[in-house]
Formats: C-alpha cells, structure tokens, sequence
C-alpha cells in the first residue's frame, strides 16, 4: 500500500495506518492534484457558460457533478498509452489526461486552433490525437462500437506481434499507430445511452471475444429530461448486465472520490490483466441542467435539486480535505485562485485565437493524401488464365490484397469459411452466401477473416474503431437492403470523422454490399437499389462495377484507398457469362471518376451503371436497327462520377438518356440530370429522359417485378423519344 503521506509528513502510528487504508493509500499531494483537478473541471464549465453569454462560445454542456469517478478514471489509466471513447460530460478525464483548459477553450470559441476539430465540432465532444481520444460525435452511445473494434486492433497487433509478424504489418502502413500489449480502451455513457442498440452490440462482443475494454456508465439519474426509471428496467443497467457470461461488473458512489479511485483501480487492473471486459456502474449527480438549451427546473422537484446539491463531488471532496487535515482551508483557497488564474488566461487567449477561413470550409470531406482518381491508377491488365466470373474476381482481388497487405481484415455475416476453425477439416466452408471470401479464412487464418454477429452497426462501428488504428477492414453488409441498422455509422460516424476532427483522424476502409434486383424471388427485401441516399453523404465512395474486369480493378483502388468506400456488388452480375474477364493481376487498378465508354455513338448518349449497362446496350443495338447511332457510358464511380466525359458526350450527342435500377424520384440520375440541364442546356437538343424503377418497393412475384424495374424495352423507348424530339 502506498504510504499516506498527510499534511504533517507520514504517521506511521495505528491510527495513521488506519487513516491510510481509508484513504486507499493515496498521498495528500495525490488527492489534492484530484481536487484540483475537479476543481478546474467544475470552473472551466463555469467559464464557458460565462463566454456563452457573452457571445464568445455558441454551445455549453457541463461535466458538473462527474469529477470525482472521472478524475479517478483518468488518473488510474494511462495518457498517450491506453485508448479513449469519451462522451461529452467527461470534461474532468479528459483533464486528468492532458488536455489543457486553453485546448478546452480554444473548442468552445470554435478557433480553428483547436486540436479536437479545428472549430468544426462542438465543444466537449473530445479529441486528442496525442492522447489517443479520437474524435467524438453528438451520437450518444455509437462509441461503443468504436471502442470494440479499436481495442480488436491493440490485440491483433499484440498477436502479430508475438508471432513475428508486426514488421510487415509496420512495413505495410505508413505510421502504424503504438500498440501495447496490455492496453486498455475506455468508453463511457450516460445512464440514457444504455438504451442504444449500439450498447447492446457492443457489449455482446465485448462478453464473446473477451475484448479489453472498460465501460464506465456515469448514472446522473436522467437523460435530458426523462428518468432512468422510465427507461432501464428496474431503473438499475448494472443488475441487467451483471448476468452477461465474461462482462465483471463494479459499482461506486460516483461523487465519493476515494470509493470512485478504488473501483476504478481495481476495474483497470482486471482488464490490463487481460481477464476481460469490465462495466462500472457510478452513480453521480448533474447540478446543472443537461445544456444551456435545457432548464431542469422544468421537470426536476427541489427536492431532487438540493439532494443533488447535497452530493455534489467538489463539494465532499473539499469536505475530505478539510475533515481528514489534509488542507486547511487557506490552502483551498490557493488553489481556487490558481485554478481562476490559469483558467482566466486561458480565457483570454481562446477569445483572441484566430477563428478559421471560410475557405477550408471544403476541406478534409476526403483525404488529402491519397487521389483515387489519379491517372497513375489506370493501368493495363495483365490477363491470367480463362475468363472468370465477377464473384471469382472478387475473390481473387481480395486474396491478392490480403497477401499484400497484412492490415486488411475481413469480416461480416457468414462470410467465413467456419467459426469454428477445427470443422474445416471436415467441412467445405461456407465464405459467404455468395461465396464471394470462400477460402480466404483457411488461406489467412481466423485473425484476419472471421464471422460477425447479426448486427450490420455493430460491423460498421467496429471496422471504425480498427481503422482508426491503422487496419484496413473490408466488411460485408449480406445483403444491401439490410444496411440501414448500420447507416447511423456510416453516416455519422464514419464518413463524418476526417471533417470533424480537421482530419486528425479517418476511416479508410471498405464496405461491400450486394445489390439490386433481377434475381426472381427477391422481394421487397433482397432487391433494393438506394444508392442515391449513400451519394447524398459526404465522405463515402462509391462504386458501382457492372462486369468481372472492373470489379478487380476498383476493389483494388477501393482497398488502396484512403477514405470509406461503399463497394456495390449486383447480385445478378456475380455470375453472368457476359461480363466474364481473364484475372487482370495483382497490380490492376481502375481510378475512380473514370467512366468506361462501352459503346460509342454520335445520335444519343446513355449514361448508366451496374445491371442497366447490359440492358441498355441491348436497347443500343435495337436502336441502331431503327438508324440510331448510340453511345452507351458506364459510369462505374459515381462518387466522384467522370463529369469531363459525361460533358463531352452530351456536346457531341445533344440527347441523353440515364438510366438507373434505383427508383425514378430522387434517384442518382436526378442530380446527373439536374447538372446537365445547368452546365449544358445549351448543348441540349431535346429533354433528357430518365429510365429507373417505379417509385414502390421491388414485389416477390417475378410479374410485378419485371413490370417494377426498367428493362432494355424501356430504355429503346426513351431511345425513340428522345430521338425524335
């Protein structure tokens, strides 16, 4: 046990002994650094609430009434070692972990010198990437996924590492983040935000892959205005966890200090010990409203108020103090002054920081590093062997990849050989429902391939967290139609973290989904096109390849790539005989924003993607019949899509027609079609035609869906009329 060093010098006497082990070995000058600590927490939330009303800062929301349990955390974990998921009441961590009140500020005013996001996110929405805090979002509980997938990556670099293989890893990456084998990832939430299915997600992973992580719940009771009782069962998340097989579940009074430092030393022993996930329940107070847009008064009793007041973690620190003789109250006083004077400083030079230019408003959406539309990128195949199916080449491409790359991990629904790896001796494999990663787990073994649970957030979150340690995750979504549980972290999280952070940190990784219609029997659920929604979400690629050749080469670059890349595969292409292609090798990349020309053409253009480039060029050589010459443009990028050739065909052509499976309102073609009628009215002869589905749902009857989704006869017909216009 650490001596307790009191104001006096150490007393080693019985009832010294006895005071120490009430003060859980703590040194004065321990607990008075907490103190000071909580106590500048508490005032920085002071000052800011102050630069609100003056018009300095434009959002306020206080980590009052959490100091004790996070001081605690902070100073039981370790900075720039450990990893960090804060939310946004854990102003006092954050400070037990380095971030500077000016660092604090510098957020609150939106200065373009703060090092969370350069005035591009709120403040207390931590991030730090020298204290490895990445950059948070104001979704509350999507973290928790982050935290999982972030932790998977310490291990497998820890396990690369025993095996010999973190130089290449190292090798493979340009500045692999540190690793330690022993690390510790931390998330945190509010009692509300144990409501979240990402909660959930998260800690069914955590219990089942035994991940080193350390929840910590701070319960203040409410959840802006609604109760924990009206939310959680019993009003209690820890008596409803505690039962989860591998998950160790603490509790403390949050507002005592010392009960705080010993949970949490204990909880951060367990998980750096490697014994599993740990949850620790706190219950702590909110004395302030949940922001400056709320007022508690509204719904929270007086009596709840000065019961709050009478708990209140500064306050019983300050009485600790006071009672054990470890300050006297001249000695508070001095650090209250001190706390004053550093914040005041602090103050005043966020307020004088320089604000950012509307000029970089654009900046960091994507990498700046890394053009996936660089000309290098368009290479020659190098053919190998017969023709092969849009699935073999896949699958290929990403065996390629794998070997190249030893970051490039795999994973979804089913899409390994066996989860239990000894049935492979026995069995076959599945690797996915369309065999797309059939044999790559036997190839690269159950660390870099593996099955996912039933959950399309948990595999999106989770691929966030590894790739803002450096992996390379190329998951699968099984089927598109079934994305949505996860389009909060694609949309939020995801393709929103390189903006939000001033790209401190990213994403780079790789999402395949399935897609499309055309196969009998799909319904409503297996048959969905909604791509324009992806395109109307800054951040995220996407790429569309209708035939084998194009496929390898834009998975390549997808892979290669330094931003998310949605990678749309069409289901009824897989393994169609016409868009069948010798292996191109492992070196064949297609840039993105680069539109093949399938067919040339002098009368009308067709520009389209994925199974309709097939079906318009059959309506191009039914047209040709009638005297038409047609050109017929394959976009495969839409986002970036080839402006300059779309440009180019419609001066030379004068008519257009696009064509796409998603419905017709709102689908991608209306932005092609909206630009074309603003840049290049002027080169237009006739209306442009679109072809797209009806506007209802793909329906399971192979009648309804031939009549729901455009065919070759409906593109001809926009042909005709385009035509004579």
């Amino acid at each position: 046990m650490k001596g307790s060093t009191l104001a006096q010098g150490a007393d080693t006497s019985a009832a010294g002994q006895v005071r120490g082990r009430e003060l859980e070995g703590l040194t004065r000058e321990e607990l008075l650094a907490a103190y000071r600590l909580m106590l500048l927490s508490r005032r920085l939330d002071d000052k800011e609430i102050q630069l609100k009303n003056q018009s300095h800062a434009f959002f306020q929301i206080s980590g009052a009434g959490h100091e004790a349990v996070l001081v605690a955390a902070g100073l039981n974990l370790r900075r720039g070692y450990d990893w960090f998921f804060p939310y946004y009441r854990d102003r006092a961590l954050c400070l037990a972990l380095g971030v500077t009140p000016l660092e604090m500020l510098l957020a609150s005013v939106g200065s373009k010198d703060d090092p969370a996001s350069g005035g591009r996110q709120m403040p207390s929405h931590w991030g730090h990437r020298r204290l490895n805090i990445p950059s948070q979002s104001s979704c509350t509980g999507t973290q928790c996924l982050h935290a999982i997938g972030c932790a998977e990556a310490g291990v497998f670099y820890a396990r690369a590492a025993q095996s010999g293989a973190a130089g290449a890893a190292a090798e493979a990456a340009d500045a692999v983040p540190t690793h330690h084998p022993d690390e510790v990832t931390y998330v945190s939430v509010g009692e509300g935000a144990t409501s979240e299915g990402e909660f959930w997600e998260s800690l069914n992973t955590a219990a089942t892959r035994k991940v080193p992580v350390l929840y910590l719940v701070e319960d203040n009771g409410y959840a802006i205005s609604v109760p924990v009782d009206v939310q959680t069962p019993g009003g209690d998340i820890s008596r409803i966890v505690e039962s989860i097989p591998g998950l160790r579940v603490l509790r403390c009074d949050g507002t005592d200090y010392l009960a705080s430092h010993a949970t949490l030393r204990e909880a951060v022993a367990h998980v750096r010990e490697r014994k599993g996930p740990v949850l620790v329940h706190a219950k702590v107070t909110r004395p302030y409203s949940h922001s400056l847009s709320d007022d508690e008064k509204l719904y929270k009793t007086k009596a709840e108020r000065d019961a709050e007041a009478r708990r209140d973690p500064v306050t019983r620190m300050r009485d600790l103090l006071t009672s054990e003789g470890l300050a006297t109250e001249n000695e508070l006083a001095d650090i209250l002054a001190d706390v004053e004077r550093e914040i005041a400083a602090a103050a005043e030079a966020a307020i004088q920081a320089p604000k950012p230019s509307p000029d970089t408003a654009l900046l960091y959406v994507f990498s700046p590093d890394v053009d996936p539309t660089a000309l290098e990128l368009i290479t020659e195949p190098q053919r190998q062997g017969a023709a092969q199916t849009m699935v073999s080449a896949i699958n290929a491409t990403l065996r390629d990849e794998m070997a190249l790359n030893p970051r490039v991990v795999v994973f979804g629904e089913d899409v390994a050989d066996a989860s239990h790896e000894a049935a492979l001796e026995t069995v076959q494999g599945k690797g996915g429902v369309f065999k797309v990663t059939h044999g790559l787990q036997r190839q690269f073994g159950g660390e870099r391939v593996f099955n996912s649970p039933l959950a399309e957030a948990n595999i999106i979150g989770r691929a966030v967290g590894m790739s803002l340690r450096g992996l390379k995750p190329v998951v699968e979504i099984q089927f598109f139609d079934y994305i949505w549980p996860g389009f909060m972290q694609m949309r939020d999280e995801m393709s929103m973290m390189r903006y939000r952070s001033n790209n401190q940190w990213s994403c780079p990784m790789v999402i395949r989904a399935p897609i499309g219609g055309y196969l009998r029997g799909g319904a409503p659920y297996h048959s969905q096109s909604g791509v324009a929604i992806f395109a109307h979400t800054p951040g995220i690629r996407i790429v569309f390849p209708s035939n084998a050749l194009d496929a390898a080469g834009l998975l390549r670059t997808a892979i290669r790539c330094d931003d998310p890349v949605l990678f749309l595969e069409h289901k009824h292409l897989y393994r169609q005989t016409y868009n069948k292609a010798p292996y191109p090798g492992p070196d064949f990349t297609i840039p993105f924003g680069h539109a093949a020309v399938v067919r040339d053409g002098r009368d009308v253009v067709v520009f389209t993607w994925g199974a309709l480039v097939q079906r318009s060029l059959l309506a191009a050589q039914q047209a040709e019949r009638d005297g038409l010459s047609v050109a017929v443009v394959d976009l495969r990028s839409l986002i970036p899509y080839d402006w300059e050739t779309i440009a180019a065909y419609v001066k030379r052509t004068n008519r257009v027609v696009i064509a796409h499976e998603d419905q017709l309102t709102c689908g991608f073609g209306a932005e092609l079609a909206a630009r074309i009628s603003d840049e290049l009215f002027d080169s237009l002869d006739a209306p442009i035609k679109r072809v797209a589905a009806l506007d209802c749902p793909v329906a399971y009857a192979p009648v309804l869906e031939e009549r729901i989704l455009p065919g070759s006869s409906d593109v001809l017909k926009a042909l005709r009329a385009v035509a004579k216009y």
